[in-house]
């Protein structure tokens, strides 16, 4: 570096004032660099383990495949540890990040944020920074999903820790009726869940008061009300037995509910969502006090959403140009709204569907293939 700066700087105290420069800017780069580095790491998420993933490879499962959790991007230290200690798990936490993520995306189909994933392993980008409401339901829908597929696999005699549910006979159940069958076991599926998707906020420590420590306290809040909506949502199911379909007999065990039911019941909670701060004893406060107290199930925010009308790298809003909108809907799927009033334009295309479908004996349908030429309207 010396001989640079004699080469640069004739004198010598001009070859000392560039030589502090120069450790100044490299100070700072360095400086740069490790902030940046520090938001890739946080940007990554287990989210990624629903996405392309050796998760999804049943060939990773042999016995002994130590490798799998070292595959494995997104995952804290925690999660890496509960990774080799229930590697049959992993599978099924990826299958509740894939459904989570495509109940996310149908909820949102018709709004300007639509729930789009990015090609990294943050899944979501940088939108999933900003402590909003559409980070609030993407963090308490990811955490449902893994519920629902954890308890459905202890069901099926997937997992070597868990089987059928041993949950109580409810009391309100008719004494005739058998209690029994195989339910979804979800007081294992919750538990785990819990553990798991909860990890990587309890691993991180940040100053009292900090936005962090807020963000930390609005995902756990978040994950839990996902959970919760899966637990409470789940019934009784019930089957008859009995001589020609008499019903003189049932038996009835516990069930998830449709995950779109979760996913619909979440969305409530999305519309309702309470915006928050933290008081002087870094706990979570609502902002107006006036309303009431959000409760466990309900979904919480510290930060207004972005504007997701327009393309923004620094806050990840990927715009709303190019989506398709209808013209004719007054709601946010409408052109008016969806374009945020840059117009849209017109366009014809094909569309083939099976049409004039006719049952045969026995046991077929035939259906002709019909082609209508439709009118699609696409935000400028």
């Amino acid at each position: 570096m010396k001989k640079s700066i004699e080469i640069l700087s004739p004198g010598v105290a001009l070859g000392m004032a560039g030589s502090a420069m120069s450790s100044k800017f490299f100070l700072m780069a360095l400086a740069i660099f490790f902030s940046f580095a520090q938001v890739v790491i946080e940007a990554n998420s287990w989210w990624s383990l629903g996405m392309n993933n050796p998760v999804q490879m049943s060939e990773v499962y042999i016995i002994g495949a130590q490798p799998l959790c070292s595959q494995l991007a997104g995952l804290s230290q925690g999660q890496k540890k509960l990774c080799h200690l229930y590697q049959d798990h992993m599978q099924y936490i990826g299958e509740g990040a894939k459904t989570g993520i495509k109940e996310c995306q149908y909820q949102f189909r018709h709004r300007r944020w639509n729930c789009s994933t990015v090609d990294n392993t943050s899944v979501f980008g940088r939108v999933m920074q900003i402590g909003s409401r559409e980070t609030a339901f993407t963090y308490a829908v990811s955490a449902a999903g893994v519920v629902n597929a954890m308890s459905r696999a202890c069901r099926e005699g997937e997992l070597s820790t868990c089987g059928c549910s041993r949950a109580a006979r409810p009391k309100d159940l008719p004494r005739d009726w058998l209690w029994g069958g195989c339910g979804d076991n979800i007081d294992y599926g919750y538990r785990f869940a819990k553990e798991f998707v909860d990890a990587r906020e309890r691993e991180r420590i940040h100053a009292k008061g900090s936005y962090e420590s807020a963000r930390i306290l609005m995902n756990l809040h978040n994950n839990e009300a996902g959970r919760r909506t899966v637990y409470n949502l789940a019934d009784v199911a019930c089957k008859c037995h009995g001589v020609s379909g008499s019903c003189s007999l049932k038996t009835c065990w516990l069930q998830l509910a449709d995950f779109r039911k979760v996913g619909d019941a979440l969305k409530e909670k999305y519309d309702s969502a309470a915006a928050m701060r933290l008081n002087s004893r870094g706990k979570l406060v609502q902002v107006n006090s006036r309303f009431n107290s959000p409760t466990t199930q309900d979904l919480v925010y510290i930060d207004p959403s972005p504007d997701y009308c327009v393309r923004n790298e620094s806050t990840g809003s990927l715009g709303t140009q190019g989506r398709l909108c209808n013209k004719t809907s007054e709601g946010m799927d409408g052109c008016e709204l969806m374009c945020c009033g840059r117009g849209y334009d017109q366009f014809k295309t094909v569309q083939t569907e099976r049409c004039h479908c006719k049952f045969h004996w026995c046991c077929y349908v035939k259906c002709k293939k019909c082609t209508e030429i439709v009118d699609q309207f696409v935000c400028k």
